[in-house]
């Protein structure tokens, strides 16, 4: 447990790292991201001294701000880059990122990773068998399609069953959360995009 404290504050300090680097190599201050993403500066500067831990679609936010991949924030590896209309991510080649918002082993797998400019992100994600801390709530819509077993989505305060096939699409910036039920943890096709 201790280690594994460790690795998460060690991630951590990496991701604000990087997102500290990237905002001074581009001559920005925490005001001028603030907004660029429409957060306050208040809650930037709590990411940026360790004191608030960003949800997935906050560093997506972020990402997007600072001109990178959400990938680049979480791993610190930039994207190969390919033709500028069409990439193919083998399954070999996803980027696999531990929830930076769960304690838990729900997973986030990125299979589109290899984008430029792209204006989904899109993750086969393997949820745990508990809801998390804190409902997530980002800008933007997100859908969610059960490639596997079954999956309770609590959106807005209102839970619902998602099983094998279903499709559940929403505005991200209400409060949601999920978890898997049944014998075997769910796995989700699951794409976020910002509003423009």
């Amino acid at each position: 447990m201790e280690n594994a404290q460790k690795d998460d504050k060690d991630i951590w300090n990496d991701i604000v790292s990087r997102i500290k680097e990237l905002r001074r190599q581009q001559g920005l201050s925490v005001y001028a991201l603030a907004k660029k993403t429409g957060f306050t500066k208040g809650y930037l500067s709590h990411i940026e001294n360790l004191r608030r831990e960003p949800t997935v679609g906050t560093l997506l936010r972020i990402a997007r701000a600072l001109g990178v991949n959400i990938t680049f924030l979480v791993g610190g590896e930039k994207s190969v880059e390919e033709e500028d209309s069409i990439v193919v991510v083998k399954r070999k080649d996803r980027q696999t990122i531990d929830s930076p918002i769960r304690s838990d082993n729900t997973v986030y797998e990125s299979i589109n990773h290899k984008m430029k400019d792209r204006l989904m992100d899109s993750y086969i994600v393997t949820t745990a068998f508990d809801f998390p801390e804190n409902p997530g709530a980002h800008e933007g819509q997100e859908l969610v399609f059960v490639l596997e077993g079954t999956q309770e989505l609590v959106y807005d305060g209102k839970s619902r069953i998602l099983e094998e096939g279903d499709c559940c699409y929403f505005d991200s910036s209400k409060p949601h959360y999920g978890k898997s039920i049944g014998k075997r943890m769910s796995k989700a096709l699951v794409v976020f995009t910002a509003k423009s």
